[in-house]
Parts: C-alpha cells; structure tokens; sequence
C-alpha cells in the first residue's frame, strides 16, 4: 500500500460529480466552513456513488463501486479531470470493547459518506474571485481495511471532478464531522497529467465538535515562502498563524498550539512547602524556554503553576505526543510504569532496610539474584509495563525478582572501575565525554567572588603535580599539551553548604588533574583537589589528593575518585544532557512550527529531528526533574539540581554546541584547515571526539547539500522572511535571557544557515546518543558512577578516621548510594538507555515517511547521507579492532559504540535515533 499508485483507468473514473463552488473562507488565519457549505455538502453526498479501496497483497489499489438507490447526476464535461482521492488513516492497535464498537460505527458513518469531507485548493488563482481555486466539497467513502499485513490501516476514497483549468492541487482542506479525532497518514490524488500527487500528514485531525476551524494538509512539495503558488499563500499564512495561540488559556489535548512560557511548573507548593522550586527564566535564573500549557497558578504561589498529577498527561501540541507503537513497545508506557509502579515498589520492599550495600558481593546480586518485590507490592509493575531487556523477573509463588543484566562497564572486566586508567579513559570515551579540558594556565585559579568563597588559587601547586610529571615542570608539560582537567569547582561550589544540609548527602567541589602519556595516547590521573565552602573556623578547606603507595592513600585516592564521579554524574544528567540537549532544542522545535510553515524546505528538513522531544520533556517536567522527582531523589544536587542547571545555562553558547568549536574552547583541538572538520584532536585516541567528528562532517555535507539546493541566489537567505523570523524567534523567545548576546551567529548567507543547521541536527541526533545512551552500560554498575555520595572523605582527628582504618571498604560501601538509592537509580538509567522498537535512527527513513518530499535531487542526497552514514559505521568497527588505539581496545576494554549510526531495540550502547525521543 505504500508504493506510489498509478493513474486510474478511464474505467475506474465515476460519472457522477458534484458543480465546483468555494465553500470555505479565511478568517484570523482560520480555515471556516460555512453553515450553507456544510448544508449543501451532505445534501450532494447523499447521491454519490461509494469507492472503497483495498490494498492487495502486491501493495496494488483494487477499486469497488456501490451506488446508492437514488443516485444520479449528468455526466461530467470531456474537458474535466476525474480524480480519485484516497485517504489513509491508522486506527488504534489496542482496542477495548467499546472502542471496537465505536471504530466499526466510524467506519461505516465514513462509507456512507458522512464521516470526513475534503476540498481541494489549486496552487492557481481564481481570475474572477481573486483568491485561491477550490474544488467542491466532496466525502470520503468506502470501509474497507487494507491487507491483514496492515491491519491498523485503513483507506477511503473520494471522487471529484475539477475543471481541466483547474491547476496543480497544492492543499486538501478536511473537515472531521466524527465526534473524535482520527489519525491522517496520508492522502494520494489520482488523475492528474503529472501523476499521484501525495499529501503527507502523519497528523491528528481534530474534530469538529473540538474546534470549527478545518485542517489543511499541503502536498510534499517544498516552496520558499517567495516561491509560494498564488493561489497557496493564503493557506501557508493561515496555517502558522493557526499554531501560535494567543498566549492566554489552558491548553486542550487536541490543541495543536506552540507557545512559550518560563520553567514555573517544577515546585509544587499547594501539597508542602519544601516542595516549592524557584522559577527558571529571568534575570536571576534564565533558562531557555519551554512549552506553554497555561494551568492555572498555585494558590499559595501565583507565579508558579500547578502541577497535573499522574497519570493524567502534560499538555504537548497534540502532534508532539508519542505515537501508539512508541507507547505501547516502551517510552510512554514504559517509562510511565517505571515510574508509577516500580520505582514505588522498590521503595516499599527496600525501605524498611534501606540499609548501605555490606559487602561488593551484595552489589552482584543485583545482577545474579535480583531484587526480591513481594508479590503485594509488585502485582501491577510487571503487568502494566513492559520492561526494557536489562531488567529481568522471575515470577515464583510468593514474589518476583527484578534482576540486573550486567552492565557493559564490568562485563568483560570486573575490576576495571578501581583502575586509574579505566576512570581516565572514561572522560575521553565514557558517557560524559565533554567536560575534560586542557589547562591551558597556571596557576589554577577560580572566577568566584573571593570575599565570599576564599582565595581564588588552587591547591592544586606546582609542588604537588611536578611530583608526578616524571622530572616534567608544569609549564614544560602545559607547553607540550601533556596537562589536563576535569573541572567542576566553579560551578558546584556555590550549593555545596546547601547540598550538605540535605538528608544523605555529603559533597565536594572537585577539580582533577589528568598526564597525558604521548606512548599511548591515554590519560592518567594525578591529583584531585576537594574543596568546601570556607566557614569562620576553617577559612581553607581544601583537600588535595594523590594516588599514593600506601593502603590509606589507596583507599583515600579511591574515595576522592568516587566524589568526582559522583559530580561528573550531576553535571552530565542535569547539565550536559538535560540542559544542553533536552531544554535547549525545545525552543528550536516551537520556533520551527510557529515560523516556518510545514512547505518550508526548511521545515522539511528539520521535522525528523523534533519527534517526540516536546513529550518526552514534558514526561521529565512531570516525574523526573521536578520536586521530589527520581532526579532529586538520586543524584547529590537534590532539591538544587535544577538551580545547579540554570547556573550552568549563564556559560552556555548556541555557537560552541557545534563540535568543532567545542573541542577547540575545551583545548582538545586546534584549527587545521586542511583536515575535513576544520579541526586536528591534540589527543588522537579521543574515541567521543574522533567519531563525533564524522557524524558531524556527515550532518555538515548534507546540509550543505540541501540548503544550497533551495537558496541559490545571492540575497535568498536574507530575503526569507519566515526564516528570519524563524531565528529572531529562536533567540528572543526561545533564549530570551540570552538575546542580547553577541556571539548568536548572524543568519545573511547560505553559509550562516548551513551552519545553523547543523548545529541543532547534531544536537538532536549525535550528540544527545553520546550522553544519553551509555548510562546504564557505564552508570549501572554503583560504585563505577555514584550518583549521590553520603559521607565526607574523613579526615586524621575526626571520629570517623579509626573506623576508616580499620575497615576501609565499609566506610567506601557506606559512602555510595544506599540500596535502594541504587536500584531506584539503575531502573531510571536502564529505561532512559533503552532504544524502542519504532526508533528512527539518523540516514534512515521509515516507509510511511517516504513520500515527505517530491523533490528528487534531495532524495538522491538523502540516499548519500545514508550511504555515508553506513561508511562511518564500518570505520567506527574498524577503529575498534584497532590494538593501537588503547581507549577503545584491549583486555576487558570495551569498544566505544556510542557514535554507530544503527541498532536493534533496547538498551545496546550504540545508535543515533534522528531526535531526542527518550
């Protein structure tokens, strides 16, 4: 049913059509139908004859006609067109009784004509009216499915005549009479001299019961807003100013309004103080902007708005919410089970005990054994949702066990966490590649207001590294590149006090100095220093820390590295994931749909890459990152966690997300003109930068290739004005904290907007799979990457220090995550890791989109990103064979995947959907 239809026979074509008459107008950017249209309309199709189309086995159209008793109507002029529309709607997967009851009544309502009426607009304008050429409205018939193969998809056809003056049709208008929505995948015209014109939707057609307001569907070609047909442009200006809103209401499910509002939805005051959050967005605290959903205020917070409790759904533009398959195979479904019935059930069976982890043994069992959930506890976790692969149960009489898969971190090499080279190799091919940076000065020193937060130098002295520089000085080994550092002390610094108020939570700002060792290439660790807030007794509390030879340095070293772990883990979630990627797209996505309309090339190219985000960020708004959520419940932010985000946002710039400028503001690179990216790696075996670098170059050559395709002329870019306004939004309503800045990049020329591009494709695709999809595979396995540290390092004097002598491995145990701080935080980390079956990974195109363009030189261009994409994938497996490249190959090393463009479902360490879907 998905290939293109052929022509119809002369055979195939009905006598019987109705008189051409416009039956809708404009108004406010509202497609209305008129009272009289809607009259006349069922009055005409109650005489027409009903087209039922099937698909056959071969994926061929077969026709039936049934003409009522009644019909009639004189033959159409020899110099009409006969056209057959058909249309093809997804119906629900999953049916209860009621809802079959109600789909076989719908279909039927639609094969006598009475369900879903269209009109056609021609690209042309009429000479006498002046405004765009409509066809009569006409209805869908026939209720037929297609072949068991497809047995969600429906087709209905529709036959008109139009005059042969009539045009190119550019838009189908559609008027859904049913009492509910139905789901458009697409409509096919036949008849016309060209051949099938199609008209992809994949959209939800509201009813008209819900809104007055008719849809218009517009067909796959692409047109600049200067290259609009006349008889079009009405429709295209309608349509976005249709998706803007007002800026004032709640929102309803079957809205399909883009609008802005400041992150005020994460506290939730009304139910406990301690439960209210500030407000993210403004002078004090910017951050970019997300959807606007317009509830009503908190009564005890006017300017907070009220939380929407679970199960009940954040409000997305209705097209933005997950897909059934994506449902029910895993995201929503899933992810909302994890968190209604497991996380609960965890808490509830670990509670009364939730005691540290005794032994490394007991941390095994996770994966051995499992966690045991008594059978009254857990009787709806298995049933409601379907778990990803990493997460095992074996149900017995009395209880079921949730069981761990190992994680990749140990799988192959049980010990490999405790090694210094494993915890150096992981900022350069771990999940949370992007924070280590070359020191570049020295002294090390901080940005933070001294008066409040004691003398800015480091402990970090020249005495301390040059002990283990092997006879190197500090500015011999800055000069040769050889320093590096992992920095988070400026950032967490300012919450440490507040963080160690918190029940269970003990931290450090930490700072990390790495020697890179030129032989192979990799990075070994040589100093931490930990540092807390200065008090009036203790105006320096600094702590420096070495690998040592002794057992209390040892144990101390190991301490030390878990701090940092545990901060790298926070900042990676709440900075570089959520932030970076999730938080920061969404404004792209809005802008795109209120500026550029769905004709747009643009557009075009940008739809793959905002599937399911807005969703998935609202899932995250209601139960992840929000007061008392499983991310303040887990990781050592707490209740700061967000506040720790929007400090981070002040630093952050749209122009070094583009991977080359990253690497070079890092020091990991430096300019070199005659390398493809523009940029030489100063460490080679930087396996996160190395394949990051021909995804990016793959991205870049496509876009290239597409923008130069539509904006050929000198001053096309400058003169586009939906696209113009499409940035201005961007910045001053998406960013608007941050418009002012100077360093936003100008959008004149085709260069600036291939730039753009590319930029906001790779954060989508490739950069959010580098940090999103190696979190269980590196987090799962605790003491690897604690997400929360409960106890200070303790220190000669204090109580604390005999019980760390004589039993060093417990005071390690008791200072990671308790058990179920641990299996709360695995179950979460498993579930965002896990690929769903429906994913769409980056080159590739599911059949039910093949048709979202009819421009021909673009397809073969998207048949050489793939291609492309399917080289990278060999020479990634290739660098992983390769024995010279030590941070991707060796004894239990596992390979870096992360940045393969494909995958098969569930949680794998490898693939790059399109978008940010989980």
């Amino acid at each position: 049913m998905f290939s293109a239809r052929p022509p119809l026979r002369k055979s195939e074509i009905p006598c019987h059509e109705l008189p051409i008459h416009v039956n809708t107008h404009v108004k406010n950017g509202r497609i209305i139908q008129t009272r009289e249209a809607r009259i006349r309309a069922r009055r005409q199709i109650a005489v027409r004859p009903i087209r039922a189309v099937m698909s056959d086995q071969s994926g061929g159209a077969t026709t039936t006609t049934t003409t009522l008793p009644g019909s009639g109507g004189s033959p159409t002029s020899s110099s009409d067109i006969n056209v057959k529309a058909v249309m093809t709607i997804r119906k629900k997967m999953k049916e209860k009784l009621n809802e079959r009851i109600e789909e076989s009544w719908e279909s039927f309502v639609n094969g006598i004509g009475q369900g879903i009426v269209i009109q056609l607009a021609s690209e042309e304008i009429d000479p006498v009216t002046k405004e765009g050429k409509k066809s009569a409205e006409t209805a869908v018939r026939g209720w037929f499915s297609t072949s068991p193969d497809h047995r969600y998809i429906l087709e209905y056809a529709a036959n008109l005549t139009v005059p042969s003056s009539f045009g190119r049709p550019g838009a189908i208008i559609i008027t859904n009479l049913h009492p509910k929505e139905f789901f458009l995948m697409e409509i096919t015209l036949h008849g016309f001299s060209e051949g099938p014109v199609f008209f992809p939707a994949h959209s939800w057609i509201h009813s008209r019961n819900d809104d007055p307001e008719s849809r218009v569907i517009f067909s796959n070609q692409p047109y600049l807003p200067s290259q609009t047909p006349s008889g079009l442009r009405e429709l295209r200006a309608a349509g976005m100013v249709s998706l803007r809103g007002y800026g004032r209401g709640e929102r309803k499910k079957f809205e399909r309004i883009y609008d802005y509002a400041s992150y005020n939805d994460l506290g939730n005051p009304d139910k406990d103080e301690d439960l209210a959050r500030p407000i993210l967005g403004g002078k004090e605290r910017p951050y970019p902007r997300r959807c606007r959903t317009g509830r009503h205020p908190c009564s005890s917070d006017p300017f907070s708005e009220s939380r929407i409790g679970k199960p009940h759904p954040v409000y997305v533009p209705r097209d933005e919410t997950f897909e059934e398959t994506k449902q029910a195979t895993f995201s929503a479904g899933a992810l909302k089970a994890l968190l209604h019935n497991l996380v609960p059930s965890l808490a509830a069976a670990l509670s009364s005990s939730d005691n540290p982890f005794q032994c490394f043994t007991e941390i095994d069992q996770l994966y051995k054994d499992g966690v045991a959930l008594k059978m009254e506890e857990s009787k709806n976790v298995f049933s409601s949702m379907l778990l990803p692969a990493m997460m095992k149960k074996v149900v017995s009489a009395s209880e079921s066990i949730l069981k761990y898969e190992t994680p990749a971190v140990i799988s192959r090499d049980r010990f490999a966490w405790l090694r210094d080279n494993e915890f150096a190799r992981q900022t350069l091919a771990g999940v949370n590649p992007v924070n280590i940076e070359r020191v570049q000065e020295f002294p090390i020193r901080s940005k933070l207001d001294s008066s409040v937060f004691g003398s800015p130098e480091s402990a970090l002295t020249r005495e301390c590294l040059e002990q283990e520089l092997n006879g190197m000085s500090v500015e011999e080994a800055i000069q040769k590149r050889r320093l590096y550092i992992l920095d988070y002390h400026d950032l967490l610094l300012p919450f440490i006090k507040k963080m160690n108020a918190l029940k269970g939570r003990k931290a450090y700002a930490s700072r990390t100095i790495f020697f890179l060792c030129q032989k192979s290439d990799s990075l070994r660790p040589i100093a931490i220093e930990l540092s807390l807030p200065p008090t009036s007794s203790s105006p320096e509390s600094k702590y420096v820390y070495t690998h040592g030879h002794d057992a209390t340095s040892y144990w101390t070293w190991k301490l030390a590295k878990a701090h940092v772990c545990s901060n790298d883990a926070g900042v990676h979630q709440l900075v570089n994931h959520w932030l970076r990627t999730h938080a920061c797209m969404e404004p792209y996505i809005i802008a795109t749909h209120r500026q550029l309309s769905c004709m747009h090339p643009i557009y075009k190219l940008l739809h793959p890459h905002m599937r399911y985000t807005m969703e998935i960020n609202a899932l995250a708004r209601q139960s992840l990152i929000n007061a008392g959520g499983v991310i303040e419940a887990c990781f050592s932010l707490g209740k700061y966690s967000m506040e720790v985000s929007s400090a981070a946002y002040k630093n952050w710039r749209f122009d070094y997300e583009a991977l080359p400028a990253d690497l070079i503001r890092r020091g990991m690179a430096v300019e070199d003109p005659s390398k493809s990216s523009g940029v030489r790696l100063l460490i080679e075996d930087y396996p996160y930068a190395a394949d990051g670098l021909l995804i990016w170059e793959a991205i870049k050559e496509w876009v290239d290739l597409y923008v130069n395709r539509y904006y050929d002329e000198p001053n096309s870019v400058a003169s586009d004005y939906e696209l113009q306004a499409w940035w201005d939004e961007v910045k001053n309503k998406g960013h608007p904290d941050k418009r002012n800045e100077p360093w936003w990049p100008k959008l004149r020329t085709k260069e600036d907007l291939s730039d753009i591009l590319t930029i906001i494709i790779w954060t989508a695709s490739g950069q959010h799979a580098a940090i999103n999809f190696g979190q269980y595979p590196f987090g799962g396995y605790v003491p690897n990457r604690p997400a929360v540290m409960r106890k200070l390092i303790p220190q000669e004097g204090e109580p604390d220090y005999a019980e760390f002598l004589l039993n060093p491995e417990q005071t390690f145990l008791s200072s990671i995550p308790t058990q179920l701080m641990a299996t709360k935080v695995m179950a979460v980390q498993d579930t965002l890791s896990t690929h769903s079956p429906d994913e769409e990974y980056l080159g590739q195109l599911h059949i039910t989109h093949a048709r979202w363009t009819s421009d021909e030189e673009i397809q073969k261009g998207f048949v050489g990103f793939s291609s492309r994409l399917d080289e990278i994938e060999e020479i990634i497996n290739e660098r992983n064979r390769d024995s010279r490249l030590k941070n991707r190959n060796g004894a239990g090393v596992p390979p870096y995947e992360l940045l393969l463009p494909t995958s098969g479902p569930g949680v794998t360490g490898r693939g790059i959907p399109n978008s940010i879907s989980i």
